[in-house]
């Protein structure tokens, strides 16, 4: 049964944003913004490109989504949580993006949940922000995670300190679940 108007949901009033670019991994941008937008969160899409990105199915083109917001002109502290969504190219083009690395150092240097699944990691290396954490990801960025001083697991998901990490399409439930848990703390 839907919520009612006027019943509170776990994250009402919580702004969301997810930063993703062309090649992002279409079901880990959906899946994840399903999660908070049925917890009453408000998921924004912030993106280096101004009018649409292109999302993958593995390798193939999947669906377009609408930004909402440059990277460039958007400020980290409109939000209570970052979620980066995976694929190999969107990570990889975004840890190039020196917008994009500021955006998501300054939920790390603010204390903000921060969700990184699959790639996504690789913008969390760029930011500085995995020396002395533990993660996991996909299992090919393990070396790139423990070369910037990490220690990487592998697990389904794994949560410290309001990193959120899980390791590919397959993890989205306990990911989804555990992003939604720590934005209600």
């Amino acid at each position: 049964m839907p919520a009612h108007e006027d019943t509170p949901t776990p994250l009402h009033g919580r702004r969301v944003a997810f930063l993703a670019t062309d090649g992002v991994e279409r079901v880990e941008l959906v899946e994840p913004w399903k999660a908070v937008q049925d917890a009453g969160g408000r998921p924004e899409l912030i993106s280096p490109r101004p009018d649409r990105i292109t999302s993958f199915d593995r390798l193939d083109p999947g669906a377009t989504f609408p930004v909402d917001v440059e990277v460039a002109g958007a400020d980290p502290d409109a939000y209570d949580a970052l979620v980066l969504p995976g694929g190999v190219a969107n990570p990889d083009q975004l840890r190039t993006d020196s917008d994009a690395v500021a955006f998501v150092r300054a939920f790390v240097d603010g204390g903000r949940p921060v969700a990184a699944i699959c790639h996504a990691p690789w913008l969390l290396v760029e930011a500085d922000a995995v020396e002395g954490r533990t993660l996991t990801s996909y299992p090919s960025l393990a070396t790139d995670l423990r070369n910037a001083g990490a220690t990487w697991v592998d697990e389904t998901v794994h949560v410290e300190g309001g990193l959120i990490t899980s390791r590919n399409p397959d993890d989205l439930p306990a990911f989804c679940e555990a992003l939604v848990r720590e934005l209600t703390r």
